[in-house]
């Protein structure tokens, strides 16, 4: 029996305001409010709610036979709670059910899997932590940011990170002749299973869905359940992987999207096709061969690669700058600029200067006005880490000196215990 696995990535950023040189140590508010808040409401009421009671519908009416997976990035799920906590209200009734599947990835959907081990460590356990504390559940399946993998990227998932089971994108320079509607593993993490992005199924929704000019056009349920169904026998899986905003925000609901989605576990039953969630595919299906990736992939443009948000000298002198000073935030107490040293992490803010892909959704008029505003916001945050340790001191010299303050400071706690006791007691006798 043929099995369907949904996967939608749901992602904001935090947008920085125009921030000009002079603000640079006299203002340390990076954000527009006004945009962030205005862009949200607008993906919220054309995508994220509607869809998503859509959802919790067609798991209802298909008796539980309809599953789906979600990575929520920790930045998306602060601005549900800010602008539209009733969004949450929403996923928890849909987690709820059972059919639905939360994955882990970094917190900030940053690129820090390509330049800054610890930090990827630091960002999953707070997104595992946030999953946990809002929907009560544990993620088993990890999805790194945009699909990001690479043979030294599992390794870190599975080493560091602890999971043995990944979602990533079946690029076809990768894959060759082989097909991504199997389970396979990493070349050198054999322990680490894979599950790939079927390329065609998957774009035929996000890109081809509303296209005119297209020869399938217009694409229905029936039509498209078939494609999957006259797939070989042996190929028992299609990974759909996409955008949540293909429903309703990329595709108006007047484009028939959501008659589209509805009408999908009716024609599935037709053909005899179930839908799972990845942990249920990892724990039945067998992997067929390993996959081997020397170098970076990931689910964006033709190439399926990382020069999105590395391919130009912008981005990487931007990359470089706030990789530099990661330990020292790691190593730093004040609640402002580790949240801000996540907002700054967001992989949108390396995507808005490329000079490659041309971006609909940038707040800039251009990939340079995107550099100039982030490196102006970063060299105030640099000066703000600056100010509370040095560069002049070493980080190892550093991490010991706050170790010794923090072991004093635990010793002082200890011994003001036993002062206490010792009053107590004394007054007792």
């Amino acid at each position: 029996m043929k099995t369907i696995c949904f996967y939608f990535q749901i992602h904001q950023p935090f947008r920085l305001r125009r921030y000009r040189f002079f603000d640079i140590g006299n203002n340390h508010y990076y954000y527009d409010d006004f945009q962030n808040e205005e862009i949200f409401h607008r993906i919220a009421g054309k995508c994220y709610l509607p869809a998503t009671r859509i959802l919790i519908e067609m798991i209802k009416q298909s008796e539980g036979r309809f599953k789906a997976a979600f990575s929520i990035s920790g930045t998306a799920l602060e601005q549900m709670e800010i602008y539209a906590p009733e969004l949450i209200d929403c996923f928890k009734e849909l987690v709820k059910t059972g059919n639905v599947e939360l994955l882990a990835e970094t917190y900030a959907h940053s690129l820090s899997s390509l330049g800054d081990a610890d930090e990827m460590k630091a960002q999953v356990k707070m997104h595992t932590e946030k999953i946990q504390s809002l929907f009560g559940v544990t993620p088993k399946v990890f999805r790194n940011t945009e699909l990001i993998y690479s043979d030294d990227i599992s390794e870190l998932v599975y080493n560091l990170l602890g999971f043995d089971c990944m979602i990533t994108e079946g690029a076809k320079y990768v894959l060759g002749w082989k097909s991504p509607n199997y389970v396979y593993t990493s070349d050198i993490i054999p322990q680490l299973k894979l599950l790939l992005k079927n390329n065609r199924y998957s774009e035929d929704l996000s890109l081809r869905f509303g296209n005119y000019s297209w020869k399938e056009y217009p694409l229905t349920a029936d039509k498209y359940i078939s494609w999957i169904a006259s797939s070989p026998e042996s190929e028992k899986i299609c990974n759909i992987f996409l955008n949540y905003e293909v429903l309703g925000s990329m595709y108006a609901a007047e484009t028939g999207i959501f008659d589209f989605f509805k009408a999908l576990p009716y024609y599935a039953l037709k053909n005899d096709i179930s839908f799972s969630l990845p942990s249920e595919i990892f724990a039945t299906q067998k992997p067929v061969d390993v996959i081997s990736v020397p170098y970076p992939i990931s689910w964006v443009g033709e190439e399926k690669d990382c020069s999105a948000w590395l391919g130009n000298v912008l981005q990487q002198e931007a990359f470089r700058k706030i990789n530099r000073i990661g330990e020292r935030v790691r190593l730093c107490d004040d609640r402002r600029i580790r949240q801000d040293w996540i907002y700054l992490q967001n992989s949108d803010h390396f995507y808005y200067m490329n000079t490659k892909h041309q971006y609909l959704f940038s707040p800039y008029d251009n990939p340079y006005d995107a550099f100039n505003n982030y490196m102006n916001v970063l060299s105030d945050f640099m000066l703000r880490v600056e100010a509370q340790f040095p560069s002049s001191i070493e980080n190892e010299e550093l991490n010991s000196l706050l170790t010794t303050i923090r072991n004093q400071a635990k010793e002082i706690k200890q011994l003001e215990k036993k002062l206490n006791a010792f009053n107590k007691k004394k007054q007792m006798g």
